[in-house]
Order: structure tokens, then C-alpha cells, then sequence
């Protein structure tokens, strides 16, 4: 009678046990469900997909301070090629100035209202002239904010009669705004000064 009581009650104990360790073993394997399954949606979340010329294209986001400095120089690229870049076509000036204006502050305008006073704009127009930049090289140094940068670039200004190549330097520095469609990177060049715009060399058509 006792050993048949004793037997239940060890009985009873080995299956305590057992169920304690299966409930303990359950918790952890949920618990790591649970964390997999969230850094699995945040791996997702870090996907972007991007159409281009009807290709899917995958890219992944990633935290603003690693990318700062190609933000930055890619901004300053982008700012420089729309306010530099010019056709004998006073629309096509107009855009390119009004989205290269979104990018920088009032030293943008003023730098732009003394070219279109001085005439600048009307001669590009009236004498067929078109004008590119090539970006040689953009220092950003991102150490210290505001962002100071230097922009180190050549401009083609193609006439009827010659091709004048002049180079030009410009600096500045970066302040961080809100992102948007007209400002994508979330910069405002402020101080945008020219410290060289000089010919360089020509060449006869």
C-alpha cells in the first residue's frame, strides 16, 4: 500500500518536472520565434523596391550618418548641374533655376537676380548659347555641422563660332531640412559663394 503510494507520488514528481520543463522549453522557443520573426519584418521594412525603364531594382535603407557624405556630395552635384546647366531657351533656364533655387538659400537668388540683371540669362538666349558642367570634385566635411564643402568644377560654354572652357570653384556649407519631393536629400546650401569662374581654354568649331 505505501510503495504503491510512494510510486504515484514519485510518479507525480517526474511528470511536474517534465511538464515544467516543457513549459519552460515552449516559452523560449516562442520567445525566439517572436524575435525572429521581427527582425525578419525589419529586414523587409529595409527593402526598397525601385522601377526603372520597367526594371525592379532592390535597394535597402539605411541610417542617415552612413550616408551622410554621399547625400551631401550628390546634393551639391545635383544643385550645381541644374544652376549651371543652360540653353538658349528662357523656359528651360527657368526650370532649372527654380529647381537648383529648392536646393539653397538666399545666396542661390541673389547670385541668380545679379546674372539675370546683369543680362546674362538674355545673352545665353540671344546668341544660341548652351552651357554644361562636369563636377571634377566635391569636399564635404562633415566633422562639424553645418557641413562645409567645396565644389571644384568645368564649365563648356558652346557657341556658334567656339567652345570656351572655364573652371569653376564654389563653397559653401550644408543644413540639415526636412526631406521632400522638390529636396530629396534634405539639405539647404547656405553661404554659396564663387571663388573662381575663369576661362581656361578655347576651341574653334
Amino acid at each position: 500500500m505505501f510503495q504503491k503510494a510512494k510510486n504515484i507520488d514519485t510518479a507525480f514528481k517526474h511528470i511536474r518536472n517534465f511538464t515544467f520543463v516543457a513549459v519552460i522549453s515552449s516559452a523560449i522557443f516562442c520567445c525566439f520565434t517572436v524575435f525572429k520573426s521581427l527582425k525578419s519584418i525589419e529586414t523587409a521594412q529595409s527593402r526598397v523596391y525601385i522601377l526603372e525603364s520597367g526594371k525592379i531594382l532592390e535597394a535597402y535603407a539605411s541610417e542617415r550618418g552612413e550616408n551622410i557624405e554621399v547625400e551631401a556630395r550628390d546634393h551639391i552635384a545635383s544643385f550645381h548641374r541644374l544652376f549651371f546647366t543652360l540653353d538658349p531657351d528662357d523656359k528651360a533656364i527657368q526650370s532649372g533655376v527654380a529647381k537648383a533655387l529648392y536646393l539653397a538659400d538666399g545666396s542661390a537668388k541673389k547670385q541668380y537676380d545679379d546674372l539675370r540683371e546683369s543680362g546674362y540669362y538674355t545673352g545665353i538666349i540671344s546668341g544660341n548659347i548652351s552651357q554644361q558642367l562636369q563636377i571634377d570634385s566635391i569636399r564635404v566635411q562633415t566633422q562639424s555641422y553645418p557641413y562645409s564643402f567645396h565644389c571644384s568644377a568645368r564649365q563648356r560654354i558652346i557657341r556658334p563660332t567656339s567652345i570656351v572652357t572655364r573652371r569653376l570653384i564654389t563653397e559653401g556649407s550644408l543644413r540639415t531640412v526636412s526631406r521632400s519631393d522638390n529636396n530629396p536629400h534634405g539639405f539647404l546650401i547656405e553661404k554659396w559663394i564663387t571663388v573662381e569662374n575663369k576661362d581656361i581654354g578655347v576651341q574653334s568649331r
